[in-house]
């Protein structure tokens, strides 16, 4: 079955659906699918409204825009009703926002979670898959602190469902490439001034593209079996030379690492190798506490155990962007002085 047939006559809602993963996630379910009715949860109007432009009711009659905030218990369970499926991708997502105003953060991303689960299972959905991030890993800021939260919450909560009631599964990857908020449009933007700032040339992230993290939702759900955190392998690439292969004429400055940053972001810390499978193009990291085992899970659903102490790391990841793959990842054309990845430390 391919993984858009899940949603055919199905009811799906997305929080924080006027997000870019939103945007592309309704793209694509248009394209392979017919839900029956697909349900736009977020709390900006403005944004609805050009959405609504981009996927017009009359060629797309079965879209639903519908505001709300997951802060509001009350009108998630009124836009739960009836519905099968749920992307929650909505979450305050910026760390300097949340670390000046940490208690909204909690607001959105731990107690709006809470209430996702909570209408979620007193409105019977059948399943629930949370967006999270690579800085729920050992977090050292507020934002990822409040992610890593969620993701335990969305875990937990299969244990309370019910065996035969709402599942609930997480999917954890690292940075969109050209999101709202990615540094690919910034670097773009500050090509003209001949200079551009960069934190540290050592810094590695994971990148991911928007159509693959989408992909990789569509597959998970199909898939997920409730309580796992899905990881998908991604390549690395240090910030250094994603400005090279954006701005090959500029100067770099090095402003240094900024409060809430981490050299190098972690998607499978030590501490959960004990309980990660390795799918092959992703890893699963089962729940602690949970009546699975890994032996178990492994013989149902395949996979190999991680070694022990296994850290999926962006700085010791065996899959590297070279700058002629970035710019053909995010659109733009290669240049001759495009080079290969150096390791880490070169």
């Amino acid at each position: 079955m391919a993984t858009g047939d899940q949603f055919s006559g199905r009811s799906v809602l997305v929080t924080g659906g006027t997000g870019s993963f939103g945007q592309a996630f309704t793209r694509r379910i248009l394209a392979e699918s017919n839900p029956r009715r697909l349900i736009i949860f977020s709390r900006d109007e403005l944004k609805q409204s050009e959405m609504r432009r981009a996927f017009p009711p009359e060629a797309h009659p079965n879209i639903r825009f519908f505001i709300g905030d997951i802060r509001d218990r009350d009108r998630l369970y009124r836009a739960l009703q009836k519905v099968d499926i749920v992307v929650h991708a909505a979450a305050l997502k910026q760390v300097d926002t949340a670390e000046y105003n940490p208690f909204e953060a909690v607001r959105t991303n731990v107690l709006g979670s809470q209430n996702v689960i909570d209408a979620a299972i007193d409105c019977g959905v059948r399943k629930v898959l949370a967006l999270s991030t690579d800085k729920a890993a050992n977090p050292i800021n507020l934002y990822g602190a409040t992610k890593l939260a969620a993701d335990k919450l969305f875990t937990a909560a299969n244990n309370y469902a019910g065996a035969d009631s709402t599942r609930f599964a997480v999917v954890r990857y690292g940075n969109v490439l050209g999101s709202r908020g990615s540094v690919v449009p910034l670097f773009t933007k500050l090509r003209a001034s001949g200079t551009i700032p960069i934190t540290d040339p050592r810094m590695t992230r994971f990148w991911i593209t928007i159509d693959q993290a989408v992909a990789f939702v569509f597959a998970r759900l199909a898939g997920m079996r409730g309580g796992e955190v899905f990881v998908p392998k991604i390549p690395s690439m240090k910030l250094a030379d994603m400005a090279r292969a954006i701005c090959p004429d500029c100067e770099q400055h090095v402003v240094g690492v900024r409060p809430g940053e981490k050299m190098h972001e972690v998607m499978v810390p030590a501490d959960e190798a004990s309980h990660t499978v390795d799918m092959g193009d992703h890893y699963v990291i089962l729940p602690a506490f949970h009546h699975w085992e890994g032996a178990g899970y492994m013989a149902n659903y395949g996979g190999e155990p991680v070694p022990e102490g296994f850290v999926y790391s962006s700085e010791t990841n065996e899959h590297w962007l070279g700058e002629g793959e970035f710019l053909e990842l995010v659109g733009l054309k290669p240049t001759a002085a495009s080079r290969r990845p150096e390791p880490v430390g070169a």
